[in-house]
């Protein structure tokens, strides 16, 4: 599977191209899998999967036009066999994760099984702030928010070698800048990268590159 990780979705004409290269083929063509498992945890939760499943959030993600979209609810599934989810995602082009609390989503990631469904797949993983956080080896302590434990380690999945810090310098985010984001990478021993929400990292196998029209540092 290919990533293609955003801080805000796909914002501008670069990140699309980007898309539509990865994909193969034209966007009305495509399946997608929605999951918006991430959103709940926060206060807004439930608008905010709202938003983004009826495309009206302002990160454009679900509503570029695909085929068809369908939705996975990721703590629905845990306890539904397999045999009767996964055929959809296996069979879909484009993965698309939205943002919320990294931790919980990659709880859920690890309880569902789709931590080990993922890389068997052969499309797109398109994934928005925590949705691209939940693929690195640690989001740092700095965005340690939902805690199944009292002890909850900033750990991910590890599925690419570098941590993200999103939405640099976002105006409805004044702790977002990058004095933040450089204390934010000290504590980390992997590459490391600020993007904003104008800024993408594409990963094609062992290839990494920053799809960008906006702000974006290499920290690590």
């Amino acid at each position: 599977m290919d990533y293609l990780l955003t801080s805000g979705g796909i914002q501008n004409p670069s990140i699309h191209n980007a898309l539509r290269e990865m994909l193969g083929k034209p966007i009305e063509e495509c399946n997608a899998i929605a999951i918006t498992t991430a959103s709940y945890a926060l206060g807004r939760g439930t608008a905010l999967a709202v938003n983004f499943i009826q495309g009206k959030d302002e990160a454009p993600m679900v509503d570029l036009g695909w085929k068809s979209v369908g939705l996975l609810e990721l703590s629905a599934v845990s306890v539904i066999d397999p045999a009767i989810w996964q055929p959809a995602v296996e069979q879909a082009d484009v993965i698309l994760v939205n943002g919320g609390d990294p931790l919980f989503l990659h709880h859920w990631f690890v309880e569902s099984g789709f931590d080990r469904l993922l890389p068997q797949l052969t499309g797109v993983y398109v994934g928005m702030s925590a949705g691209s956080m939940v693929l690195t080896p640690r989001i740092g302590t700095d965005f340690v928010g939902w805690k199944k434990t009292p002890e909850q380690s900033d750990a991910t999945l590890g599925l690419v070698d570098f941590s993200i810090f999103p939405h640099l310098e976002h105006p409805q985010l004044p702790d977002n800048h990058l004095q933040a984001a450089k204390s934010w990478a000290e504590i980390l021993t992997n590459p490391a990268y600020a993007i904003d929400d104008a800024t993408a990292i594409r990963v094609i196998g062992s290839n990494v590159d920053v799809i960008s029209e906006g702000t974006w540092v290499q920290l690590r």
